[in-house]
């Protein structure tokens, strides 16, 4: 498994700890990214899709494939950096297998999967055993809310499903299970206040808890109203592994539905 590196907010300065995620290659050796440790971390302030992938060769056979870019929310202040990885032309370029010495074959199965741990911060409260999440690579809108999907699942909500009837106009996709309210905004936009404060006011409506998903953060304005009304708020980035960025979804990460 690979160790989580500490990454600095170069907004706030806070250290951040990032376990860089795995990915399985064809050959079925699962590689670990390797993170260029002379290169800061970058603010992400718009996402590209055609620019969020990287180039990065198999140390177990040598293919070379694309894989999303690391990021990282910070817990402090919500900013979301990216991380370089040293591409598969620079020496060191391949990614790591696990249980692999370095520039031998891999011994390990596509099924090794980072922890779940990883992501939750350790919040509050006794963490409820729960076997490792396993993370889908984010390609397009509809994989976002896939993902959220099966994150909502692994907390324990059951039954998670996009609600029946004419979809309601705004750029997040609603979830909805027994007792919960989910937004997921797909977009490379950071969700606003006003969106925040939407997902709110549906879980009251229902008489539900309410959780928000983003794939581009958040401002600044609506991580504070989060805060305030206790709204979990998580991250995801293109390897699928959503992250808590306040202490609601770390609470929320640790005890389950």
């Amino acid at each position: 498994m690979a160790e989580a590196v500490p990454v600095r907010c170069p907004e706030c300065l806070r250290e951040n700890g990032y376990c860089p995620p795995a990915f399985p290659c064809a050959c079925g050796a699962p590689a670990v990214l390797p993170l260029d440790p002379s290169a800061p971390p970058a603010v992400l302030t718009h996402r590209n899709w055609s620019e969020a992938w990287v180039r990065v060769r198999c140390a177990a056979c040598g293919r070379v494939g694309e894989w999303p870019q690391p990021e990282v929310g910070c817990g402090s202040c919500g900013t979301v950096v990216r991380l370089a990885v040293l591409p598969a032309e620079a020496p060191g370029g391949a990614a790591q297998a696990y249980g692999a010495p370095p520039g031998g074959a891999a011994h390990g199965s596509s099924g090794a999967r980072p922890a779940a741990a990883a992501a939750a911060g350790g919040g509050p409260g006794v963490p409820v055993p729960r076997v490792p999440f396993r993370p889908v690579t984010i390609r397009t809108a509809r994989d976002a809310v896939a993902t959220a999907a099966l994150y909502l699942r692994w907390l324990g909500f059951r039954d998670v499903r996009r609600p029946e009837g004419p979809p309601v106009p705004s750029a997040a996709v609603d979830l909805r299970a027994p007792g919960l309210v989910a937004q997921v905004d797909p977009t490379t936009a950071p969700a606003g206040l006003r969106a925040v404060e939407c997902v709110w006011l549906n879980g009251l409506a229902a008489s539900a808890s309410c959780v928000y998903f983003a794939l581009a953060g958040y401002t600044h304005e609506a991580r504070s109203r989060a805060d305030a009304l206790g709204i979990p708020l998580f991250i995801m980035d293109l390897t699928g592994m959503p992250q808590p960025l306040n202490e609601a979804a770390e609470a929320l990460v640790t005890a389950g539905a």
